[in-house]
């Protein structure tokens, strides 16, 4: 994935009452790097999505399935955040995932739309083990200004 070793790995059992604790890193490092409290939010939920999504579809409620967390905080003209996360759950074609048709109004459903919404890159891979998928999330502090300046507050994308 990166030749650099991560910033920060978590190893975490498939338990949904560990993942206010996520969020909370998440929040408290994500202002560190220096994104707005707006965003911190919505890569939080981003990452809890995907947790959730592992637990519920991957592992089918299971609780003490291994999930892998892996953070690299990006510098440079590119500053911002890399979240890998892993599974050992069975395998699917990443073409498969998609969210449901947004047409189709009914609670549950939208994680993989919500992820690919608010983070700027968000793909879904076979780990190379017999075993296991991989999501792969990116966040610029300032996406496509590659000075670092940041855009007009009433220029910027929501």
């Amino acid at each position: 994935m990166s030749e650099t070793p991560p910033d920060l790995t978590i190893q975490l059992r498939s338990k949904p009452r560990l993942l206010s604790s996520v969020r909370g890193m998440v929040l408290s490092l994500t202002q560190r790097v220096g994104f707005d409290e707006n965003a911190c939010g919505h890569i939080a939920l981003a990452i809890d999505e995907a947790l959730a999504n592992i637990i519920r579809h991957g592992y089918e409620h299971r609780e003490e399935e291994p999930i892998h967390m892996s953070i690299w905080v990006l510098q440079g003209e590119a500053k911002g955040i890399r979240i890998m996360i892993e599974d050992e759950a069975e395998q699917v074609d990443p073409e498969l995932i998609q969210g449901r048709d947004l047409e189709d109004v009914r609670p549950g459903g939208l994680g993989v739309h919500i992820m690919r919404e608010i983070m700027d890159d968000c793909r879904f891979e076979k780990r190379q083990q017999s075993q296991g998928m991989r999501v792969i999330m990116e966040k610029y502090v300032n996406p496509g200004r590659p000075d670092g300046s940041s855009l007009p507050s009433s220029t910027q994308e929501t």
